[in-house]
């Protein structure tokens, strides 16, 4: 199907996915769990053709990684649902005034109906399979829209839904920018955007159209900050880690370091050490990730050039300091002198690039991430609480890893969704059954109440009753 095709047939594959809520709005919990343990099964059967059709994608994407990174979280996430959702869908009970009693109030999760989730191409597997379990398990049906940037991902995911789920319970929409734009401006009960924050302003101005409430997870520029303490090389290895993997393609990996004034050579060593040891052949190792596509490289290799330009220092960090053009493999590179006027501190990153950034004490450090756009993460390397206590209270991020970088996502405990230009929303585990439901409230009036006292005729007894109320 072409594009121009599939964005004329988004509309009436909506309409048909509506009446199919219509006839079965509040889906039980055993027909829930089997739409779960369907996509468990999915994920399950297929994991090795899903992680060779990522790597196809990528020209070069780590089948570990592929298996750490988004096949054991999606799995983890399915299971972790399926162990809560019967509880999460009884009613809450809530507290009743003393006035209203013996009255009940409780609050009752309902499917939306129909919702859509546009996956972007850093991780096509989990980026689709975290938010369609959330969906799923709020009793909806859903439209995925796949990135056009990871074709044969795609797809497969597209043949593999087809043959796991009824077409009316969930399919995959394929297509280009145009497709995503006709896509987003579908009547759905709940839109979730995973993408860029440019082009989440344009996803949120087509969801006005319809009203459609929208969770946007989005990106930013994560620092990672190196407390005053706390052990330099454990810091660069936790950092080159969290940078290193899919080749920094990653929302929330760290974006740029915040070291302490005169550590900047030696946290650079220790990079240096750790990139080497993880990858001592770079240009070759399966496990280093190319860039999905050569505008990707491109970009990448432009804001090196920016930032050389205007006086940065370029740093390589790897033993193969060149990229190869044939593989779109860039060896990291750790930028010092960096300003603000460059593009590699003013635009994320996504890609091996590391800039440098030395700050005094731990108020300028808090002072600089707050003087920029709300990070989608933030990582704080420190052993002292109270310091650890004042990173958290005074810096506003989407989600924080202390001592680590990127494993708060992995806790399906956890929200997980950004703040301001970061994001809006959040998901995975209960908080994303409460995303895709509307949250009901319900009164239950007893049979035995004192509201005929507040009616009219208003009289005296009215007045003396109004009069104790407001005391």
């Amino acid at each position: 199907m072409g594009d121009s095709d599939a964005t004329a047939g988004l509309a009436p594959l909506h309409a048909r996915m509506r009446e199919a809520a219509a006839r079965d709005p509040h889906p039980s919990w055993r027909s829930r769990d089997g739409q779960l343990a369907a996509l468990e099964r999915l994920v399950r059967e297929n994991a090795p053709a899903i992680a060779e059709a990522i790597r196809s994608d990528f020209g070069n994407r780590s089948l570990h990684e592929t298996q750490l990174l988004e096949i054991f979280p999606s799995l983890e996430g399915i299971r972790y649902t399926r162990r809560h959702l019967k509880s999460w869908m009884r009613p809450e009970r809530r507290h009743v005034s003393l006035w209203f009693l013996p009255g009940r109030a409780r609050v009752l999760h309902q499917p939306l109906g129909v919702v859509g989730i546009i996956v972007p191409w850093n991780y096509p597997l989990y980026l689709a399979v975290g938010p369609l379990t959330a969906a799923l398990a709020a009793g909806n049906r859903a439209m995925v829209k796949m990135s056009e940037y990871t074709p044969a991902t795609s797809e497969l995911f597209a043949r593999l839904v087809a043959k796991y789920f009824a077409d009316d319970a969930v399919v995959v929409v394929q297509g280009d920018a145009e497709v995503a734009q006709a896509f987003a401006k579908l009547p759905f009960g709940h839109l979730l955007f995973t993408g860029s924050t440019k082009v989440g302003y344009s996803v949120m101005r087509a969801a006005a159209e319809n009203l459609t409430p929208v969770t946007l997870e989005l990106g930013g520029k994560s620092p990672a900050i190196l407390g005053p303490d706390y052990p330099l090389e454990k810091f660069a290895e936790r950092v080159v880690v969290g940078k290193t993997m899919n080749a920094g393609q990653t929302c929330i990996a760290p974006d740029y370091v915040l070291v302490p004034a005169g550590q900047e050579h030696a946290f650079i060593a220790a990079a240096q050490k750790a990139v080497n040891a993880c990858y001592p052949d770079i240009l070759r190792t399966p496990d280093y990730s190319s860039i999905v596509s050569e505008r990707h490289y491109r970009r990448l290799l432009g804001l090196v050039e920016d930032a050389r330009g205007q006086g940065a220092e370029v740093v390589p960090l790897s033993a193969t300091a060149e990229p190869d053009a044939a593989t779109r493999r860039i060896p990291p590179v750790a930028l010092r002198n960096v300003t603000p006027g460059m593009q590699v501190m003013q635009e994320e990153i996504f890609g091996p690039l590391l800039p440098v950034v030395p700050y005094r004490d731990l108020d300028e450090a808090i002072a600089y991430v707050n003087a920029r756009p709300n990070p989608l993460a933030l990582y704080y390397f420190d052993e002292d609480r109270s310091r650890i206590d004042r990173v958290l209270e005074k810096t506003l991020s989407g989600g924080v890893t202390i001592n680590d970088t990127i494993l708060h996502i992995a806790q399906d405990s956890l929200p997980f969704g950004g703040v301001g230009e970061s994001g809006k929303g959040h998901y995975h585990g209960f908080e994303g059954f409460e995303a895709f439901s509307k949250k009901k409230a319900v009164f239950f009036q007893s049979r035995l109440n004192g509201m005929g006292l507040f009616k009219p005729p208003y009289g005296r007894l009215f007045e003396r009753m109004v009069k104790f109320l407001l005391r």
